[in-house]
């Protein structure tokens, strides 16, 4: 071999090898393309995602109606305000504060998972009615009308304004 002819072969010989890979690149990558996704399985991926979407809006609007609604603040209980303005020692979310409910009731609202003052002041006088008929004949002598406005006063920490009232109404009697 001749140095003079050595000096083209060393730029021959990459170039060559670089077409043949750049070839065999291309013919790899084309053969091994998957093809697209079909058509029918795009449009239920975008009903999908549609319904999602709108479902997203819902959540978003109901969100901003419970922010914009003052009703739905949470209230926190405080037992030393509670046995301040009440007059008694209350432990929270004791049903049988409300006047006209005793251990026994309770327990029957427990029955029927209602076990906070915010659940008791949510149902009404007809569930309540029907919580004390599922105790038998023996229950029959009680009125549930204002259990549920006793249990909101207690939810929302009006202490005061439920020992006037209790006061004013022996025996829960409106």
């Amino acid at each position: 071999m001749d140095f003079a002819t050595i000096n083209i072969w060393c730029w021959i010989i990459p170039l060559i090898v670089g077409v043949l890979c750049a070839y065999f690149g291309y013919l790899i990558g084309k053969g091994g393309r998957t093809p697209g996704i079909p058509q029918e399985e795009k449009a239920r991926w975008e009903g999908k995602n549609a319904q999602l979407e709108r479902e997203l809006a819902t959540c978003r609007d109901q969100l901003a109606s419970l922010d914009a609604d003052p009703g739905n603040t949470v209230h926190e209980f405080d037992a030393r305000v509670a046995r301040a303005d009440f007059g008694k020692r209350v432990k929270q979310d004791d049903l049988k504060l409300v006047e006209g409910i005793g251990p026994k009731i309770e327990g029957l609202f427990h029955n029927y998972d209602i076990k906070t003052w915010k659940a008791l002041s949510e149902a009404s006088v007809a569930k309540c009615q029907e919580v004390l008929d599922s105790g038998g004949d023996r229950y029959k002598v009680h009125d549930p009308a204002s259990w549920p406005m006793q249990a909101k006063m207690a939810y929302e920490g009006k202490w005061k304004e439920l020992h006037r009232w209790q006061e004013e109404h022996k025996h829960g009697k409106l």
